[in-house]
């Protein structure tokens, strides 16, 4: 029989691994509750703006949090001309600024394609990533840009063409966050990602590690048939969310276009800082039903939460949902809008403050005849009804 010490060294080294794997601790359960709402962009009412669409949204480790929407001048189409609308709250959301234009397409006819928006927290540089020609419509050349911000959103850069540095294949950014990486591999790395064309479509992910000095591709995971029209149930993963886990990978949540193999969720994996997404780690989340289209995704405190509308075929019934073992299972869901929605996206305050690690705020696209109609902001309390 082994003796006294060697059971205890044992036991140590088996406590040791549950700790490093998270296995010995579980985390808080979570009880979601709406306590506010707030139509921030209402099409139609302000200026010359036709509709608003494509929300995202940031917050910053000042806590602040910044929305930013497409604004389309003339039409609801995705092709046109558009203006960048821009709204903060430095109040967690309780009040917030008039709407600032920081850009305006003037007359070009295939304009600002949003995009995503990233916090360096380094830094505190705000970067906003947006594409021109994304449809080809009068225009043969698509170009990305990208604006920042070095005060919380007040001011802008004047916009940088980085497709000189990652070419002029079209890659459409998000639309949603991208995100710095707080663990290793590649700790303080910026990561943002996106989709091509409908013909050379897929998830391409862009990478900087020198605070967004310099951009160039990471992780691809392309469309089959790739430079090919496609049809219903072809593989084509399209606009995509990442969030990053506590052991440093990388989960990407994406749009399944042309619903290959199930009206749901395509969910790939990175474990080296988003330089390549192994087929292996490749599934579909069919609990995540989908119509196929933009849906939210974030990750905080050991709860993974999905908004998107729960539905295989309409644009409607927005939905919260969370998971507690990184999405493989979704126990609870949290009912927001059950008229038209949309595209949606969610964050959290990043800071330290308690107040903050509470709430989760979810901004996605409203209406009762069409979802098209207003874009909403839902303040969620993530204990309300413990």
């Amino acid at each position: 029989m082994a003796d006294g010490s060697s059971f205890v060294a044992v036991l140590s080294v088996f406590l040791l691994g549950l700790c490093q794997h998270g296995s010995s601790q579980q985390p808080k359960p979570v009880s979601p509750l709406i306590v506010e709402e707030q139509l921030l962009y209402v099409g139609g009412t302000w200026g010359e703006v036709h509709t608003y669409r494509i929300p995202i949204m940031v917050g910053t480790p000042k806590g602040n949090l910044i929305t930013v929407v497409e604004a389309r001048q003339y039409s609801g189409g995705d092709s046109g001309p558009k203006f960048m609308a821009i709204r903060r709250s430095e109040d967690k959301g309780f009040t917030w600024s008039e709407m600032d234009y920081v850009l305006n397409d003037g007359t070009f006819q295939d304009g600002m394609n949003l995009g995503t928006i990233l916090v360096d927290e380094i830094t505190s540089e705000v970067f906003i990533f947006y594409t021109h020609c994304a449809h080809y419509v009068k225009c043969e050349v698509s170009t990305t840009y990208m604006v920042s911000s070095r005060d919380e959103g007040k001011s802008w850069s004047r916009p940088r063409n980085i497709s000189q540095e990652i070419g002029t294949m079209m890659f459409a950014p998000g639309p949603g966050y991208g995100l710095q990486k707080r663990y290793a591999p590649h700790k303080g790395r910026l990561l943002t990602c996106g989709h091509g064309t409908l013909a050379g479509d897929g998830v391409f992910c862009l990478i900087s590690d020198d605070h967004g000095a310099h951009w160039r591709y990471g992780g691809v995971m392309k469309s089959i048939p790739y430079l090919q029209a496609k049809k219903r149930g072809d593989f084509d993963p399209d606009e995509n969310q990442p969030v990053e886990l506590p052991d440093g990978s990388i989960i990407v949540n994406a749009r399944n276009q042309y619903l290959y193999h199930c009206h749901c969720r395509i969910i790939m994996r990175s474990y080296d800082g988003g330089e390549t997404f192994p087929l292996e780690h490749l599934y579909f989340d069919e609990t995540l039903i989908d119509p196929a289209m933009t849906a939210g995704a974030y990750y905080s405190n050991g709860v993974k939460y999905f908004s998107n509308t729960a539905s295989e075929v309409h644009r409607s019934n927005m939905m919260l949902r969370w998971s507690y073992d990184n999405g493989t299972t979704w126990p609870g869901a949290l009912p927001i809008w059950d008229k038209a929605a949309a595209y949606s996206t969610l964050m959290m305050l990043p800071t330290n403050d308690v107040d903050d690690q509470q709430h989760l705020y979810l901004l996605y696209e409203k209406g009762v005849n069409s979802s098209a109609e207003s874009i909403s902001l839902v303040k969620i309390s993530l204990y309300g009804n413990l």
